[in-house]
């Protein structure tokens, strides 16, 4: 059934491969609040974190647009070296054309949770935590920590649930609102919902807090929340 941007997924079915590449910019710029200015905060973010040399991976680049944009914004500094990670192969095709004109930039077809990485000053995951399998997603925070150079920082933007039931339908409706008033018919949203079951698992902020802590993060705070989505930033 189509979901929007002639995206169509099966129940319990949704996949980043096929066609979604080619509409998913589109797609996800109407379905996720304040998109692209979560693009822009992380590479103001980066500001403190990226240096000369740096390496910096961004796990589940998708399309490959934020580690452009980071790459860009960062090009004054010799050396640093930009990894974007995806475990679909589209996906990769698409990044990799699209930032082919930044030799800095490599983007690999590689699951994080099995990659072999660098000592890092900056990971980034922007949506990408919460299609992790909930039992594979500690060990990675636990990997992500470990990769962290001290003072390095991971930015991690995810869709979190409500506190408690009353929250989390008051979160689902108003964001509901929203991807009515950006055009989506109830149809798209209802099949979209139906073909994310089993496949998207947010956690809660607290939830998500909980993660960071048992890696051995001790120092975080959200740096950017518009309903059920939440930017966090932590730093070893």
């Amino acid at each position: 059934m189509g979901v929007g941007q002639d995206i169509t997924a099966g129940n319990a079915g949704w996949t980043f491969g096929e066609g979604v590449p080619e509409t998913f910019v589109d797609h996800i710029k109407l379905s996720v609040p304040l998109y692209e200015s979560g693009h822009d905060l992380i590479c103001q973010i980066s500001d403190f974190f990226v240096k000369n040399e740096s390496v910096i991976y961004e796990i589940g680049t998708s399309t490959g647009e934020l580690i452009k944009k980071l790459a860009q914004h960062n090009a004054t500094k010799p050396g640093a070296r930009w990894v974007g990670m995806d475990v679909e192969p589209a996906m990769v095709g698409k990044a990799q054309k699209h930032c082919a004109d930044v030799p800095a930039i490599s983007i690999v077809h590689e699951d994080a949770r099995f990659m072999e990485m660098e000592k890092a000053d900056m990971i980034v995951s922007y949506y990408t935590m919460q299609f992790v399998p909930p039992r594979y997603r500690q060990e990675l925070f636990n990997k992500i920590y470990e990769t962290l150079n001290w003072g390095g920082a991971l930015v991690m933007f995810e869709k979190v649930r409500g506190p408690d039931a009353r929250f989390q339908d008051i979160l689902t409706q108003l964001y509901n609102d929203f991807k009515i008033r950006n055009g989506f018919s109830g149809e798209e949203i209802v099949e979209k919902s139906r073909s994310l079951k089993g496949v998207l698992e947010p956690f809660s902020t607290q939830g998500n807090l909980d993660m960071l802590a048992r890696a051995g993060f001790k120092d975080v705070t959200s740096v950017q929340k518009y309903l059920c989505f939440e930017g966090f930033l932590a730093i070893k």
